[in-house]
């Protein structure tokens, strides 16, 4: 009695995971991949160089204080954009690895057999 139901259950779970990979679980992969660039932008600060951009570093008001100042914070904004670039490319390829998986796992199955 119980072998039946268990066997059911193995049926069903094998029939609907497609479409839990497509539906669920693909945008449970997206959210936590979006929340990962969050904290990624959040851990790098980059919106904080590009908004303190144009204030002098050290009270420096002078031309020269404020010549550093814009020189560094181009040179840390372009770095952490690069960063930045860098982990969202990442992620673009985990999601399409992610799209790409099954097809490719049934594709090799197939090609095994024949």
């Amino acid at each position: 009695m119980y072998s039946l139901k268990i066997l059911g259950e193995i049926a069903r779970d094998i029939i609907m995971f497609p479409f839990w990979w497509y539906s669920r679980g693909f945008f449970q992969v997206l959210k936590g991949l979006i929340n990962f660039l969050k904290y990624r932008e959040k851990g790098l600060a980059l919106r904080v160089w590009v908004k303190n951009f144009w204030k002098p570093m050290y009270g420096q008001h002078d031309w020269q204080g404020r010549l550093i100042s814009i020189f560094m914070r181009l040179v840390q904004i372009i770095f952490r954009s690069l960063f930045m670039l860098f982990w969202l490319i990442v992620c673009t390829a985990l999601v399409v690895c992610w799209v790409l998986f099954p097809p490719l796992i049934v594709y090799e199955i197939f090609f095994q057999f024949v």
